[in-house]
């Protein structure tokens, strides 16, 4: 018999996946077109469990995984889930530094990677002596020796994954629910990435939620091009589709001119998206058979207000908008029946949300300030930041949680998000929104994507620079850009400065990374409305 809802509340991740495994044993997991099935998820998941504990850990202790999205990622997530560990998964894209520094700071025993990143990796444990074990995975895993050279890693025992599943299944679920399941780094825009410490029953929350709100059922397939490191795609996408029974497909890349096709090919009905996809998707050449396909519905955020109704009626999907982190889930919510187009909708079931200005105190409607939220109900937002308490308690502040965002709430209760409260530009004594200036840029028709930032000024603060990509077959006249700002833009926001670039530089959340742009600064290729620049 499936356990009742009370005992439900109560899971830990491995209880979940087992139940989940009972109710829809043939639900469809398909990652980079390998396939397998919540059944035998669950069985790998036991196998993982019993493996990693045969190295010696025990709960509580933190395992990293650099790896590519893939069902032995799965099997590794859900494995140690189970066995009580904190799984802390990582960038396999990241730099050395980053690696290493991820590594070191959660105090991992065991570093889980793809064959192909093994060398990466040794370079990283260099010195890192919490490090006992590299697990192996996959292409490239077997024949290799058991332990490196000396200084590359020599006293990190080396084991295969297919070593590690060579168990007979733990099936044993012992494990607190308001325990760490997993830690999940921030970007680290503005400093060192941080940790974020959730629970498995935080987890399971975001996941139940998720199908709640968009009422999935096992008719859906669901579609994500996120990866593993990252919430959207781990509980929006691969736990929900536990949940609910509906199948799931993976790609580890988003593709702009294949994204319809891909839907009609594999009966997609919902994907979630986030960062700069609608636009690009939106910016794509019409087609006939746009209409043409099978999603009822898109999840994420933002899409730009100015393209929602259109892309709705072009493509004829629904979409619904939610405000989040990774640290509280879902915080608003836009549901079918309760929705205003260019806002992330009213606070959900389970937190309140006030925005404060810079002594917390709140501010009129539609006055600007400081996103702050708290949840209704335990268990639904995160448990700190991992070996950080001044950062935790510096987010956590006079009983709310200071998000670092700008937005405002209308005399309904609707939340807007701006922008980051890092993410402006200081000029002339003014904070001048990037989003702002982002939004009016990119109303123009030859650009297909911009970024906008803050780059000194030889004044003292800033100047405002955009680097943008031109739509396929056009270019982008820098004095025609800024001509298309002024009136649009109060006079301090527009542009000096343009770039044209052929790519923005982006995570695999579909993130601009502004901090690249900014480390470039002014560039010889970058034209200068004060004509100091070359054209």
């Amino acid at each position: 018999m499936t356990p009742s809802i009370a005992l439900q509340q109560q899971q830990s991740i491995g209880d979940w996946l087992a139940d989940a495994a009972y109710r829809h044993p043939s639900a469809a997991l398909t990652v980079e077109g390998c396939a397998t099935s919540v059944a035998e998820v669950d069985v790998l998941a036991g196998r993982s469990a019993a493996g990693f504990r045969a190295l010696g850990l025990v709960p509580g202790d933190r395992v990293c995984l650099v790896m590519s999205a893939g069902v032995e990622a799965l099997a590794v997530w859900f494995g140690l889930a189970r066995a009580g560990l904190v799984e802390v998964p990582l960038n396999p894209g990241s730099g050395s530094q980053l690696l290493r520094y991820c590594i070191e700071q959660s105090g991992a025993t065991v570093v889980v990677c793809d064959g192909e990143r093994e060398a990466a990796v040794r370079e990283c444990l260099q010195g890192v002596d919490a490090v006992r074990h590299l697990v192996v995975a996959g292409p490239g895993a077997a024949g290799t020796d058991r332990r490196g050279p000396e200084g590359r890693g020599a006293r990190v025992h080396r084991v295969t994954l297919d070593e590690v599943l060579d168990h007979a299944a733990d099936t044993s679920c012992d494990v607190d629910p308001a325990s760490a399941a997993v830690i999940l780094y921030t970007s680290g825009t503005t400093g060192p990435p941080k940790g974020v410490l959730l629970s498995h029953r935080a987890n399971i929350n975001l996941a139940r939620h998720t199908v709640s709100l968009l009422e999935y059922t096992a008719a859906d397939r669901l579609y994500s091009v996120f990866p593993l490191y990252h919430s959207n795609a781990r509980y929006c996408s691969v736990m929900a589709a536990i949940e609910s029974g509906a199948d799931l497909v993976m790609h580890r890349r988003f593709s702009a001119s294949r994204f319809w096709d891909i839907c009609r090919e594999h009966g997609i009905t919902a994907f979630n998206y986030q960062g700069a996809m609608m636009s690009i998707l939106h910016k794509q050449p019409p087609r006939p058979d746009d209409a043409d396909n099978p999603v009822r519905l898109g999840f994420g955020a933002p899409c730009p207000p100015e393209i929602f109704a259109d892309f709705e009626r072009r493509f004829q999907v629904r979409l619904t908008e939610i405000y989040g982190s990774t640290e509280v889930s879902i915080v608003t919510d836009m549901p079918p029946w309760d929705r205003k187009i260019g806002t992330a909708g009213n606070e959900s079931e389970n937190y309140q949300v006030a925005v404060v200005d810079a002594g917390d105190e709140p501010v009129a409607a539609g006055t600007t300030g400081e996103i702050v939220v708290r949840p209704k109900k335990p268990g639904w937002m995160f448990d700190g930041y991992h070996r950080m308490p001044e950062a935790t308690a510096t987010s956590w502040r006079n009983l709310w949680f200071h998000t670092g965002d700008r937005g405002y709430l209308d005399d309904e209760g609707f939340l807007t998000f701006v922008d980051r409260l890092k993410d402006t530009v200081r000029r002339r004594g003014e904070n001048i929104s990037s989003w702002e200036i982002e939004r009016v840029v990119g109303q123009h028709s030859d650009v297909a994507q911009v970024a906008a930032y803050g780059v000194p000024s030889e004044l003292s603060e800033e100047e405002v620079m955009v680097a943008v990509v031109p739509r396929d077959g056009r270019t982008v006249d820098p004095a025609g850009l800024v001509a298309h700002c002024s009136g649009a833009l109060t006079s301090f926001a527009v542009p000096r400065y343009v770039r044209r670039v052929e790519a923005l530089p982006m995570t695999p959340s579909q993130r601009v990374e502004k901090y690249r742009l900014r480390a470039e600064g002014v560039t010889e290729d970058t034209w200068d409305s004060q004509g100091r620049q070359n054209d």
